[in-house]
């Protein structure tokens, strides 16, 4: 199994409907392929995990990069799992603010020059869990 971590621009910010449409059609076709993480929206920006078996994930990635809802698409983290972090998510989403983002543990500035560099890796991972462990999801 793998996890794979990425960050996007909104082309513009997004309303509240928008992004229930987004979460709608990504937990559909997430529970169809197997699929599972989370999505958070803050200030334009999208932070995304997804847990699945290689291919369908990379498949899945395929296709979220060809949405023309979001551009910049980074790719932060992509490594081979054992167990799910997200099993009981075929989408948890939040949407959040810099400020709050920041009080989460391992909270990794996307604005720091270091902010892609090896060590953050695990920050990376540890800042999702802080949050899906504070945070009750839509």
């Amino acid at each position: 199994m793998k996890q794979l971590v990425y960050i996007s621009s909104a082309c513009k910010l997004m309303n509240e409907d928008e992004l229930l449409d987004i979460l709608t059609v990504s937990r559909r076709n997430n529970n169809s392929r197997n699929l599972t993480g989370m999505l958070l929206y803050g200030e334009g920006t999208f932070i995304q995990v997804l847990e699945g078996e290689p291919e369908i994930l990379e498949q899945t990635y395929d296709v979220i990069k060809q949405d023309l809802r979001h551009k910049n698409i980074i790719k932060m983290m992509e490594s081979t799992i054992t167990e799910r972090n997200f099993p009981e998510w075929a989408m948890g989403f939040k949407s959040v603010n810099a400020e709050e983002l920041s009080e989460f543990r391992g909270y990794v500035d996307p604005t720091r020059s270091d902010f892609l560099h090896e060590d953050n890796v695990t920050a990376i991972i540890g800042m999702l869990k802080t949050f899906v462990s504070t945070n009750r999801m839509i």
